[in-house]
């Protein structure tokens, strides 16, 4: 299997961030990459090859003009401003504020494209975010060519990112990006199956009203678990796409069994769908001994992970969102791809 590595991805490198109000170490750190890195290196899984830039308007295609243009600008405003460290967002546009007037204020406009202070903008978050973009087009490329799998090593992660805001770690929605570019290629029905521990909320939301992806998710239960605001089991698709999203919650220290049971129906609902092509938000803070996260997967499950979505018969893309445990991360990724090829 090809590894496609974002290198540009240490640009984006928080020290700090605010977890559920407190300023703490931050979790998603170049460390995540550095540990896969080994661990793809290690295994001599397959070539490593670097991202081809296909520009922006793939990212345009799922992100709106004025958020790609805020990010793309925001910290050279920052600093402009006399902005000391990180960036962070402190007011949002909540209910009954107005969208659709961009504010001149920076700290505004902060809020206006972001839903958390959990997610700080540092002085590489956008060339970290753009090249992570590439790589995921880039392994998209690889299938569309005839490969039956690719695994893009990015972050910062993606599917949290909806079309005009960032959070939960996340600038650019990867996932996003490589299945509208998949329908622009002229594919016509894509899958894409997130098995993050948190809820991919950008993914949902910018698909959710259509027929042409399938979006499916396992993940904590949002009554409890970050993003705590979509997520939920009844959320079904709306207009045209309603019926072509399905959630499956769980609730925190949910058994393994339990996970696979809602994988296969996951699968299930994909397989009825036919998809051409697979994408997985790969995130494996499913691991029982991640910092932020309550589910109990360990290697074993990982490699049954791989095998299970290798019987599933799709060229599939792999591409890295979550995981905290940071020297556990590379050979629970690595369970997951090695698994794959096994069961192909």
């Amino acid at each position: 299997m090809k590894t496609i590595y974002n290198d540009k991805h240490p640009a984006h490198a928080a020290t700090h961030e605010f977890f559920r109000g407190r300023l703490v170490p931050a979790f998603e750190t170049p460390a995540r990459a550095d540990f896969i890195l080994q661990a793809v290196q290690g295994a001599d899984l397959g070539p490593i090859l670097a991202p081809v830039n296909h520009g922006l308007q793939a990212l345009a295609r799922v992100h709106s003009s004025r958020y790609l243009n805020f990010l793309a600008g925001a910290w050279e405003e920052w600093q402009a401003l006399g902005g000391e460290g990180d960036a962070f967002p402190a007011v949002w546009p909540v209910r009954s504020l107005r969208h659709d007037i961009e504010p001149q204020s920076f700290a505004a406009r902060m809020g206006l494209y972001s839903m958390d202070s959990g997610t700080p903008l540092t002085a590489g978050a956008w060339d970290a975010a753009f090249w992570g973009a590439q790589a995921a087009l880039t392994g998209l490329d690889l299938l569309l060519a005839g490969e039956r799998s690719a695994y893009v090593l990015t972050r910062p992660p993606g599917h949290h990112a909806g079309s005009d805001f960032f959070g939960g770690y996340c600038f650019v929605n990867n996932a996003a990006v490589a299945a509208q570019a998949a329908l622009d290629q002229g594919l016509k029905k894509i899958a894409i199956l997130d098995v993050d521990y948190h809820h991919g909320n950008g993914t949902q939301a910018i698909f959710y009203e259509r027929a042409d992806v399938f979006f499916a998710s396992i993940h904590g239960d949002p009554q409890t678990e970050y993003p705590f605001f979509l997520g939920h089991a009844d959320e079904a698709g709306a207009g045209a796409g309603l019926g072509f999203n399905a959630n499956f919650p769980l609730p925190a220290g949910a058994t393994n069994e339990q996970w696979f049971e809602r994988l296969e129906a996951a699968l299930a609902r994909l397989q009825a769908y036919a998809p051409e092509l697979l994408i997985v938000s790969l995130g494996v803070d499913t691991f029982a001994g991640d910092p932020i996260s309550h589910f109990q997967l360990d290697q074993p499950e990982f490699t049954r992970l791989g095998e299970r979505l290798a019987r599933f018969g799709l060229p599939t893309l792999f591409l890295q969102e979550g995981g905290y445990a940071t020297e556990a991360i590379g050979l629970n990724v690595l369970a997951v791809l090695q698994g794959f090829e096994q069961g192909a």
